[in-house]
């Protein structure tokens, strides 16, 4: 199959704002893939916006200046893929300019058609709405089994791409190889969203289980014997990365187990560090050897989903906490509170967040655990910060945003330059309805190039659009968080548009220094 027929439907699917239709136009392009089960595996990774060897060291820098594009199509899906997996595993003296060259060997042998939609799947812009759950109806539709037996294999699997080639090569009968199985990582539950600790009990409705929210990184522990390996919520094994969490398990009184639990650093006095020195143990560049003597992680269990040859993955919580609660010590279990009062439970939340937490998951003790899916029975509670930043410039959108400026630049007020430092960017909270006004907002700031704004390195010349610093936007967002990316040494933590304030000027919106104090108080 031809790179240009993942490039057309990728285009088409973006293009339509119907989910039957993306669903049968995926279908209709895994059917073409069915008889190679690689095949349909790589076409999936793509079109959900992944690559199979997830980093290859790409990035825009690279992408900024490629060949002229090929007249006519004639790259294969495989044969890029494995371009792929050749530019990931180069290394040593000379590496930069041997996977400059083999990139540029590939996109001077692709479209133009093509060569946009490898730059969006190589930088992470691929949005075309093909969306877990589009994507999976998309398998079960090519390959005609139920779409249910499909969530299923994938939530046990782990990975939708090798539940597609298992659907599409065998069938129902090749869904089945996907159990819950220790040493296989299983898709995390993940949470709803409530506004505080009332419309989470409302939501519940009755007595839930509150828990402390750590600021850390989530991993699920598989032990067997004396083998541990652990999993980022991605699914990558970062075992060697993690020994203190390894020796935490082997300590654990059980045969069999997977886990779901927070790995965190601790100060002295139990305050967590910046979220940032946590990540850093989990970046592929860590020296595997020196993990011993870098900062020790915590663990904290907060969930079991196998224990000694019981699966637990369909028992309510109560259950699944009461098997947790008999093999992991209480200092490596996240604080709770089983309640039904407001009052306890704001409580609860009020001193999770002085201790330095991010918040409280509130939990029904009846909900089983609804892997690889955001369930109704886990919801999370943690404060909302907002600012008021100056757009500095905006990026043309893809797929359904074709057309549309979409990625906005954010810039903070520096009062003593006059000018603005960038915090990142977004295009998350953005209506159809936004996307059209500022559109056509950006398009009449674009005349004259923004004066006074601190922003990175562009992308590809023409994918970002600089406007004058005069159009101010309320954001909100979780944190803020070191950054060597942006000159201010710092970013915003999930950053998403709330609206647009015409009713303030620059002069009004938000200056670094409030950002920074917010950044210390997170130290």
């Amino acid at each position: 199959m031809l790179l240009s027929d993942v490039a057309a439907a990728s285009a088409q699917v973006g293009a339509s704002s119907s989910r039957l239709a993306k669903i049968a136009r995926i279908a209709e392009l895994l059917r073409l893939a069915s008889a190679d089960a690689r095949l349909v595996a790589v076409t999936v990774s793509w079109l959900s916006g992944e690559l199979p060897q997830r980093q290859i060291g790409v990035g825009w820098a690279a992408l900024r200046s490629v060949p002229a594009p090929a007249a006519e199509p004639s790259l294969t899906v495989l044969e890029v893929d494995a371009r792929f997996s050749e530019i990931g595993a180069v290394a040593g003296k000379g590496s930069q300019a041997r996977r400059a060259g083999l990139l540029a060997d590939v996109f001077g042998r692709a479209t133009e058609a093509e060569q946009t939609f490898l730059r969006r799947l190589l930088s992470g812009e691929l949005r075309q709405g093909a969306l877990v759950g589009v994507m999976a109806d998309a398998v079960a539709k090519a390959a005609d089994v139920p779409a249910a037996a499909v969530r299923r294999a994938a939530m046990l699997g782990g990975a939708l791409p090798a539940v597609a080639a298992a659907a599409l090569t065998d069938g129902e009968a090749g869904l089945q190889q996907f159990t819950l199985e220790v040493g296989r990582p299983v898709g995390p539950m993940l949470a709803q969203t409530a506004t505080g600790v009332a419309q989470a009990l409302e939501r519940l409705s009755g007595a839930a289980l509150f828990e402390a929210k750590l600021d850390g990184a989530r991993v699920q522990i598989h032990r067997a014997g004396d083998a541990v390996t652990i999993y980022t919520r991605s699914l990558d094994d970062v075992t060697a990365r993690l020994p203190e969490v390894v020796d935490a398990a082997l300590a654990w009184p059980v045969t069999e187990l997977i886990a779901d639990a927070e790995a965190i650093a601790l100060r002295p006095d139990n305050r967590p560090h910046r979220f940032q020195v946590t990540a850093s143990r989990f970046g592929r560049s860590v020296d595997i050897a020196a993990a011993r003597t870098a900062q020790p992680l915590s663990v904290f269990v907060f969930d079991v989903l196998h224990l000694d040859g019981v699966d637990l993955l369909d028992r309510p919580t109560s259950e699944r906490i009461a098997a947790l609660d008999s093999i992991i010590p209480d200092d490596q279990r996240v604080d709770r509170l089983v309640t039904d009062d407001v009052d306890a439970a704001q409580e609860f939340l009020d001193a999770t967040l002085a201790a330095g937490h991010e918040g409280v998951m509130a939990k029904s003790p009846t909900a089983p655990y609804e892997a690889g899916r955001r369930g109704a029975g886990w919801l999370k509670v943690k404060p909302v910060h907002t600012l008021d930043l100056v757009v500095l410039a905006v990026e043309w959108g893809s797929g359904r945003r074709t057309g549309k400026l979409s990625n906005i630049h954010l810039g903070a007020r520096d009062p003593e330059t006059g000018g603005f430092v960038m915090l990142g960017k977004t295009f998350k909270g953005m209506t159809d309805a936004m996307l059209e006004w500022q559109t056509a907002r950006f398009l009449e700031l674009a005349d004259g190039a923004a004066q006074g704004a601190t922003s990175e390195p562009s992308p590809p010349d023409g994918y970002v659009v600089k406007v004058r610093p005069e159009q101010v936007v309320e954001i909100a967002f979780d944190g803020v968080q070191t950054s060597s990316r942006y000159p201010a040494g710092m970013a915003l933590r999930f950053a998403r548009v709330l609206r647009y304030r015409d009713d303030k000027s620059p002069a009004e919106a938000d200056t670094v220094d409030t950002v920074r104090a917010l950044h210390q108080r997170s130290e």
